[in-house]
């Protein structure tokens, strides 16, 4: 059985449930650690002091996170059309897949840590372009391999069908092709959703303006602010989490849609 299948399978209640008790199971024992056994290193404060800390620089914090979040769209919607492109190109002729193969196969093991200077440096100091360039990258891949797989399920007595009913290439794509990649597509941004939020972050971290809640971690962690410094980290999961919950919705709304 599918993990998908056991998710299925699970009450709603449970699904919500599971993850809010093993969230504050987690609370509990940093609470603990922190507050009551004072056992924590000098740079894990307590969740109590974060929340302080976020909400009173709510300020500083609030432009940070748009101009990181900004980064991770860009850097998702370009991924994802240039994925796109690639990938149907890829499905129509078999020599575009040979040649494109190895591309993708060496974007996805590229060191993000190890690119992020080189673009950064590349476009200057005051550009976003090279963040957003680095969240285009890892949001390109689940996207390209998603959708090629995607486009190749439709069945050749399908393909038939509509070819004996006079359709053209434009029809059997919309009824056909589309209709059937559409919850592929869904699957992969939601993969690649989080995957630039963790990059457009790792990105402002090694350079680039000074803004950005990376550059903000790493600024305040340096300083020994470490409260401050983890306000901006539960800033990041914010963000993190709205990109999630957002593709996760459209993922189910095409789910609900597709052919069976």
């Amino acid at each position: 059985m599918s993990a998908t299948g056991v998710e299925r399978r699970l009450p709603s209640w449970l699904r919500v449930a599971a993850p809010a008790g093993v969230a504050l199971i987690g609370l509990v024992v940093w609470v603990f650690i922190v507050d009551v056994a004072d056992a924590a290193p000098r740079m894990l404060p307590s969740p109590f002091a974060i929340l302080e800390e976020f909400f009173a620089r709510w300020s500083i914090i609030a432009p940070d996170m748009a101009i990181t979040g900004t980064n991770a769209l860009v850097g998702l919607v370009a991924g994802t059309v240039l994925a796109i492109l690639l990938a149907a190109l890829a499905a129509s002729a078999r020599p575009i897949d040979g040649m494109l193969a190895p591309l993708v196969a060496a974007l996805a093991v590229i060191p993000i840590v190890a690119l992020t200077p080189i673009l950064n440096t590349m476009f200057g100091a005051s550009s976003q372009f090279g963040r957003q360039a680095v969240a285009a990258i890892a949001a390109f891949v689940p996207v390209f391999v998603n959708v090629l797989r995607g486009l190749r399920q439709t069945r050749p007595v399908q393909r038939d069908l509509l070819r004996a009913s006079a359709a053209s290439r434009a029809q059997t794509f919309r009824f056909l092709t589309l209709p059937t990649a559409l919850p592929y597509l869904m699957s992969g941004i939601r993969i690649a959703a989080s995957l630039a939020v963790i990059s457009a972050l790792v990105a402002e971290y090694f350079g680039g303006p000074a803004d950005g809640i990376g550059t903000a971690i790493a600024s305040y962690a340096k300083s020994g602010r470490a409260a401050l410094a983890w306000a901006f980290v539960l800033g990041g999961i914010l963000i993190g989490l709205l990109f999630f919950l957002v593709t996760s919705l459209l993922e189910r709304l095409s789910t609900r849609q597709a052919p069976v």
